[in-house]
């Protein structure tokens, strides 16, 4: 039993909500996040505030992660390995798709591990658990708004002419904030659970790296294994968000539609296990 966290007058006494284990699928009660949503807008601030706190360079490490992975990919993977870039020069080609693969591995990271560090609102007070990993990955869209400006300085430097497809940008940025909450509601509940979740998560935001055309273009993927290739959801947002920018390839017409598919079933079922297990955060974690 814990108290519910929202009482509107501080002489009413409190609400209290009993959480019972269900045996069967429970309803996603969506609305109840309405209910919260200036409870939502504070854990937001309180994230970025944490993120930057004591810190020399500040809000400066959303630029300097992804540039300084730039610099990386170049000397390696652009000068050394020779990796085509679709005609456009590889800085540019590896920073418009570290954009928003920094986001999504930042985000993911994150939300995954937002339930074990808010162990104490989780046995105290009651609000709906789909906040904190919410949170993680919305707080998130900060950096990548400053990463993205800096992009745009990138392309004027390199003389890439934008256009229209510009607009399209928030679209791929929304795909990605819908993927790291869907794996993240399902890394977040099993990790209060297995706490092996916590190592195994860099493991996985580093294979995924690898499996997502970031350092490489997607048409070095053979045409046999395009469409196998086509189901991991962050290829199609970041080929997209490349295409967006730099205006080179083809628009991402099946890695697209793949990725708004796997973004569905990954965020409904993620919702669905997180519900599933929510009623028993309080007592394992």
């Amino acid at each position: 039993m814990v108290l519910r966290l929202g009482s509107d007058r501080a002489s009413a006494p409190p609400v209290v909500t009993v959480l019972r284990p269900s045996h069967h699928w429970p309803a996603l009660n969506l609305r109840e996040l309405w209910e919260y949503h200036e409870l939502l807008y504070f854990l937001i601030w309180r994230q970025l505030k944490v993120r930057y706190k004591q810190t020399i360079l500040g809000a400066s490490w959303a630029i300097i992660q992804p540039f300084l992975a730039m610099v990386i990919f170049s000397v390696f993977f652009g000068r050394l390995a020779g990796m085509p870039s679709e005609g456009v020069p590889y800085p540019i080609f590896a920073y418009a798709a570290l954009v928003p693969w920094t986001y999504f591995a930042n985000a993911l990271t994150l939300a995954s591990s937002s339930l074990v560090e808010h162990e104490r609102m989780l046995t105290k007070v009651y609000f709906p658990r789909l906040m904190l990993p919410m949170a993680a990955v919305l707080a998130g869209l900060l950096d990548l708004a400053i990463a993205f400006l800096v992009l745009l300085g990138l392309a004027v430097h390199y003389r890439i002419a934008l256009s229209l497809s510009l607009c399209v940008t928030p679209l791929f940025a929304l795909l990605a904030a819908g993927i790291a909450v869907g794996v993240g509601l399902w890394l977040s509940a099993l990790n209060v659970q297995y706490r092996d979740v916590r190592h195994i998560t860099p493991f996985l935001v580093q294979i995924w790296l690898f499996a997502t055309p970031v350092a490489y273009p997607s048409s070095l993927v053979p045409e046999k294994w395009r469409v196998l290739y086509a189901l991991n959801p962050m290829a199609g947002v970041v080929e997209g968000f490349r295409w967006a920018l730099v205006g080179k390839g083809q628009p991402p017409g099946m890695f697209l539609f793949a990725s708004i598919s796997m973004v569905v079933v990954i965020l409904t079922s993620g919702l669905y296990y997180f519900r599933r297990t929510e009623a028993t955060f309080a007592d394992v974690v």
